[in-house]
């Protein structure tokens, strides 16, 4: 059976032909304009899925490098005050050395070096209690304005075992802060209170000697936490160099499946262009007047 073709059917279909050619070439310009290939989810949806996952892992890259520049910020100022407290303390060393020299020391010599003491006391406190971004890098989680108190009590606000950490990847954390108490003792038993008692000792001749040993144990200790500081410093770099490579495969992924190349795109518009064209003169040929057209 032959199928009637009539005017009326040629007219709808050169009709919707010329709609089609219309769409895709609004399409194209579109795309020329903006230069993605995903305007809206429906022009590629498994695409658009793939871009939606990527641009996430991108979002969470970008927060782990936020944490990585924060955590950076407290290691490099635990770093800097850890070097000055060192050598704060190789200061009071050598004072103390010079201290429990008895014979070779007027009271008034003596007098001078406890009063030297009491200013390394006070500077070594104001280390203690050094902040970054208005939190005390020695107290822990706390929300104390200062990790330790002033005389006489040289308490530490730390809560024991409490720790500041930043996440530098989804399965890994770093600890930015250090253990005050660790570092600087606490209370009575605090390098402050230490520093105060060979003061003391010298004002009452008391040979400071015996302080040595003291001395010692909490520079080591300050070294201790300096060389943990360093390897989280070094954990840090890691991760930050691990994040930057990661951002750029990324964002080349992301780039892959939204983004478009120009030259390519303005060709499929010239060629578009040039199709609609020639819908346009075909569609005037289907639709020139007939005799019916007068009879109505």
């Amino acid at each position: 059976m032959i199928a009637r073709v009539t005017s009326h059917t040629q007219m709808r279909s050169a009709q919707r032909n010329l709609h089609d050619n219309m769409a895709q070439l609004a399409k194209l310009q579109d795309q020329a304009s903006s230069l993605k290939a995903i305007t809206r989810p429906s022009d590629n949806p498994t695409a658009a899925a793939d871009a939606m996952k990527v641009r996430a892992e991108l979002r969470a890259t970008e927060q782990y490098g936020r944490n990585v520049d924060d955590g950076n910020g407290w290691v490099s100022t635990l770093d800097a005050t850890l070097s000055s407290a060192s050598a704060t303390m190789n200061r009071v060393r050598d004072l103390t050395v010079q201290g429990a020299s008895d014979g070779a020391l007027s009271p008034a010599a003596k007098e001078a070096i406890a009063m030297e003491l009491e200013g390394l006391r006070r500077e070594i406190l104001g280390q203690a209690n050094t902040s970054y971004l208005g939190r005390s890098v020695f107290a822990g989680n706390s929300d104390s304005g200062v990790a330790f108190s002033g005389a006489p009590g040289y308490a530490h606000s730390g809560a024991p075992g409490s720790t500041v950490e930043r996440r530098i990847s989804p399965d890994s954390t770093v600890r930015v802060d250090a253990d005050g108490a660790a570092v600087f003792g606490d209370g009575a038993g605090s390098v402050f209170a230490l520093i105060d008692a060979i003061a003391g000792d010298l004002r009452n001749g008391t040979n400071v000697g015996s302080r040595l040993a003291e001395i010692d144990a909490r520079m080591s200790a300050m070294t201790t936490e300096h060389t943990r500081v360093g390897a989280q410093q070094a954990q840090i770099e890691r991760a930050e160099e691990s994040l930057m490579e990661q951002s750029g495969l990324l964002e080349s992924q992301r780039a892959g499946i939204e983004d478009l190349d120009l030259g390519q795109v303005i060709l499929d518009l010239k060629l578009q262009e040039v199709t609609y064209q020639a819908a346009l003169a075909v569609t005037a040929r289907v639709l020139q007047p007939t005799l019916m057209d007068f009879l109505r």
